[in-house]
């Protein structure tokens, strides 16, 4: 598949195999009993629920990172300790723990806060205190307000939608039909596509929504095939994808599916199994097992020691960048951060590589990164260029 690049670590019994002292030169054990304390960050996450899997994976990505950093002796003396709360993918639960999170002096910072509807219900009050809130994990437009507290990461969902929808217009393809979520990440990937159908000139197309429960997608698929898409692209998330993609296949087995990186979470892949041959998935970040890459490669070892059962994925590898990210901003945020020196210190990141990765902060309500890539499900279940 096209490769685009839009821009130009585990637990307490770490070994030292992991070279956290090449990863983080700046990390010294010599630093462990300095008073610096647990520097905690709170977030709330699906770790149970339609996408859990996508939670839990994110979760895993970021331990890694932070258990390698603690096992050197923290960040300026600082352990981290990251304090995940399940909200089942419920905005209103989400809302709760983000409010519990704010009235805790000891939280410094919400970090990673899961999908769309659930940042859309707790941002206002997170602009309201000023608590930093890093790299939420949404491509929408919602989740990136003109608030220096609000940092992002990932390239948007219409970034993404953007780029599958010029995929598809280079390669001769007219008539698109979008099947999305019925909810706030839904419609932001449907605005995404058709503006830039119209950007592409791509007149011929249509919609459907389908329920978070996905109980409509076999009707919903349906309707979609009665207007002749040529191919259709999916803005939907966990248990929606499989059902539409299950229903599709019945239907019409051919028919050339793309989705968003929020598809990749390997219980998905493994929910879909041969149906999922195939699909073509833009992705925020690059493949988990190209050891080409330098921070792939740093992810890889930091995945094997934390020893957890869940197979590396492109969601984990996210969490995982995330936490690097967070690392160094706090590490120039000084001996004595305060959540302004850490505001600070994100906006400072210009050209930051991770190794393959480019962090550049720009301005609030800009992505920090605009690394996609095209990757297709092989008959494998995985995922290749």
């Amino acid at each position: 598949m096209t490769h685009i690049d839009l821009t130009h670590c585990s637990r307490r019994g770490f070994v030292h195999t992991l070279s956290a002292a090449t990863l983080f030169p700046w990390v010294s054990s010599a630093h462990a009993q300095d008073a610096g304390g647990v520097l905690k960050l709170g977030q709330s996450t699906a770790l149970t629920g339609p996408l859990g899997d996508l939670g839990q994976a994110a979760v895993q990505g970021a331990k890694a990172c932070f258990d390698a950093v603690n096992a050197k002796g923290g960040v300026n003396g600082r352990k981290i300790e990251l304090v995940s709360q399940d909200d089942g993918y419920d905005a209103k639960k989400a809302l709760t723990n983000a409010e519990g999170f704010i009235a805790d002096k000891d939280i410094f910072a919400l970090f990673n806060c899961l999908g769309t509807p659930m940042v859309e219900a707790m941002l206002p009050k997170v602009i309201e205190s000023g608590i930093p809130f890093f790299a939420p994990y949404t491509g929408a437009l919602l989740a990136r307000p003109k608030a220096r507290n609000v940092f992002n990461i990932r390239a948007s969902y219409p970034d993404e939608a953007e780029q599958l929808v010029q995929h598809l217009s280079t390669i001769g393809i007219k008539r698109i039909g979008v099947a999305y979520q019925n909810n706030a990440f839904g419609k932001e990937v449907f605005e995404g596509a058709r503006l830039a159908m119209e950007k592409y000139k791509v007149t011929n197309s249509s919609a459907v929504t389908i329920e978070n429960t996905g109980a409509d997608a076999a009707a919903a698929a349906t309707k979609l095939l009665a207007d002749a898409p040529e191919a259709i692209l999916m803005g939907l998330a966990g248990k929606p994808t499989i059902d539409f993609v299950k229903a599709m296949r019945q239907q019409r087995k051919g028919m050339p599916l793309y989705a968003l990186s929020v598809l990749g979470a390997a219980a998905t892949l493994k929910a879909l199994g041969d149906d999922a041959v195939g699909i073509a998935v833009s992705q925020v970040v690059p493949l988990p097992n190209n050891t080409g890459v330098a921070v792939v490669r740093d992810f890889q070892q930091a995945w094997k020691q934390s020893g957890t059962a869940l197979e590396p994925s492109h969601l984990a590898l996210e969490g995982y960048i995330n936490a690097r990210v967070f690392v160094e901003a706090l590490r120039r945020a000084g001996a004595k951060p305060t959540r302004e020196s850490f505001i600070d210190a994100t906006w400072a990141l210009k050209k930051l590589d991770l190794g393959g990765f480019e962090i550049n902060a720009t301005e609030p309500g800009r992505s920090a990164s605009r690394f996609i890539e095209m990757t297709m499900v092989n008959r494998q279940g995985r995922f290749i260029k």
